[in-house]
């Protein structure tokens, strides 16, 4: 297998992510305790590496129907069963952290794993972690802009002096311990707000497009304002990076895959439409139409999913795919075959297809 710094230089990287939810199976009713989705997701991450994906992430929720609220624990764990996969957050929640807490962690993070850490900072879908860290939700935007720009001042530097609106000033402090990597790469989350991709090109950093649902075409706009932003204020093109995350489901046969993930699907869209307080129905046609290759679904066989990211590689340009298979009660044993056929039949044709 190639080294991280060889598919940072010429290859498309291909991962899988999880944000370890907790619900019931949609056939027996029954869920698994956090305890053992724990156990799952660091076997994930040993199965992605070993079947030869790039990237694994692990997203931040803050409520019972999550199993992880400590991300850089959970990967951790991982970075000590695994040698050369990129550990990833997926996403950390920026308005509400303390960016000097978050360094520490995921500096900590690089040197137990060799220089293999990464953060996905973003906005975040959810809320509670507001009221639960004593934050406003008023100062979402205003919170993650400054905690951005402190973030990154101290991955340049192992001493700092700073001073803010959010916090208290910061005053010739060592800042430690210092990573492996020179600076640990950091990815703004974006889900199609023009606003954020301007943001995440501003401050130079990687863009991941979450793609979830909708014709993908929308996003065009984001990749180019991102580009286009980041040129402007001073940032090389040869340094931008831009990824796409979304819902992934593989089997040997599209029929096979469109059956097996339609239930967990519906189950996960019924209980996320819950959480955030909006309508969650979707008939099969509707399901179908998120199918095709102007679909935000990358369910299907093999085949279909190197269709899939290619029709959006000529769309973005983007070098990172990074598909959450597990979700809505997902048997393990069907995530784990996912998660081999992505690894095994679609990423080795993608990263040929897309040498530049």
């Amino acid at each position: 297998m190639l080294t991280n710094t060889d598919l940072t230089k010429s290859e498309f990287e291909i991962g899988i992510y999880t944000l370890g939810d907790i619900v019931p199976d949609p056939y027996t009713g029954k869920v698994v305790n956090a305890r053992q989705r724990l156990q799952e997701i660091v076997e994930s991450a040993k199965i992605a590496e070993e079947a030869g994906l790039d990237v694994f992430g692990v997203g931040e929720h803050h409520r019972l129907d999550f199993a992880v609220s400590a991300t850089p624990v959970v990967l951790g764990a991982i970075s000590q069963v695994t040698k050369k996969i990129k550990l990833t957050s997926a996403t950390s929640v920026l308005s509400t952290m303390d960016p000097v807490r978050l360094f520490e962690d995921y500096a900590t993070l690089d040197l137990l794993s060799n220089g293999r850490a990464e953060i996905i900072a973003g906005r975040g879908a959810f809320v509670e972690s507001f009221p639960l860290f004593g934050y406003n939700l008023d100062d979402n935007a205003a919170l993650f802009a400054e905690n951005m720009d402190l973030f990154l001042k101290l991955s340049k530097n192992d001493r700092i002096s700073w001073d803010g609106n959010f916090r208290t000033p910061i005053h010739n402090a060592e800042i430690a311990p210092r990573p492996v990597q020179e600076q640990i790469p950091i990815w703004v989350g974006v889900g199609g707000s023009l606003e954020s991709a301007a943001r995440a090109g501003r401050f130079g950093a990687g863009m991941a497009m979450a793609i979830l649902d909708g014709d993908p075409s929308r996003f065009k706009p984001v990749a180019d304002i991102y580009r286009k932003t980041a040129t402007e204020t001073g940032h090389s093109l040869q340094n931008l990076k831009i990824g796409v995350t979304g819902h992934g489901y593989l089997a040997k046969t599209s029929q096979q895959a469109k059956d097996e993930y339609y239930p967990y699907y519906l189950n996960y869209k019924k209980y996320v439409g819950q959480q955030l307080g909006i309508g969650s129905n979707m008939n099969e046609a509707e399901y179908e139409q998120m199918l095709t290759p102007g679909g935000a679904l990358f369910v299907g066989s093999p085949e279909q999913i190197i269709e899939k990211i290619l029709y959006q590689y000529e769309m973005f340009g983007h070098k990172r795919f990074v598909a959450q298979v597990d979700i809505g009660a997902i048997p393990f044993k069907k995530v784990a075959e996912s998660i081999e056929l992505l690894a095994t039949k679609v990423a080795p044709v993608v990263r040929k297809e897309t040498i530049r």
